[in-house]
Order: structure tokens, then C-alpha cells, then sequence
């Protein structure tokens, strides 16, 4: 099995800053891309931030230079740096790892349960 856990989310003011964490758990054998994606309600999921394995990155134009993505590939776990966050960014996050499993073929999609970031005007 494998478990993908959220933390860092939260209240914060607008102009701010937050810091998301995901932490990858289980029978891994290895991690591709992992991301970071946002849900406002009434409104879609969307991708806020990828990162490849090899640390290529691609962000939403929404956020480009006020979020930042990256990982530990050691720790299997990757972070979502959100300055000057604004009411807009307020969102449930989820996290998305593409995952290749120990004794299991291919590789597949897994998320987290997501984590509430409200941003107050």
C-alpha cells in the first residue's frame, strides 16, 4: 500500500506565507513526477505546481513567482512554498505522486486527503 500524507496547511492573512509538505509512504519502489494540485469550492481541480524526478518544474501561471515546488527524493516527499498568498489561493490542496510499487507493474496515480489553506483579505 501506499499513503500520501499532507501537512502545513491552514488560516493565514493575505500577503502571507504557507508551507505544504507531503510525505510518501509504503512499498515504493520509485517516485515520478509529484504535484501539487487545489480545489475552491464550486470550482475544479487544478494543477498549482509539478516536479519531475529529475527536479523539472511547471506551475500554473496563477501562481508563477509566489509558489515554489520541490522535493526530497531521500525523504520521498515534496513541499509547496506559498508566499504572498492571496483570497484567491484559498483552497483545499491535495497532493499527487505518480508511484511505481515494490512487485507491482507499472506506475500509478496516488493522492493525499488534501489540507485546507484559507487566505483572510
Amino acid at each position: 500500500q501506499v499513503q500520501l500524507v499532507e501537512s502545513g496547511g491552514g488560516l493565514v492573512q493575505a500577503g502571507g506565507s504557507l508551507r505544504l509538505s507531503c510525505a510518501a509512504s509504503g512499498t515504493i519502489l520509485s517516485i515520478n513526477a509529484m504535484g501539487w494540485y487545489r480545489q475552491a469550492p464550486g470550482k475544479q481541480r487544478e494543477l498549482v505546481a509539478q516536479i519531475t524526478s529529475g527536479g523539472g518544474t511547471n506551475y500554473a501561471n496563477s501562481i508563477k513567482g509566489r509558489f515554489t515546488i520541490s522535493r526530497d527524493n531521500a525523504k520521498n516527499t515534496v513541499y509547496l512554498q506559498m508566499n504572498s498568498l492571496k483570497p484567491e489561493d484559498t483552497a483545499v490542496y491535495y497532493c499527487n505522486a505518480d508511484i511505481r510499487r515494490l512487485f507491482v507493474s507499472g506506475s500509478y496515480d496516488y493522492w493525499g486527503q488534501g489540507t485546507q489553506v484559507t487566505v483572510s483579505s
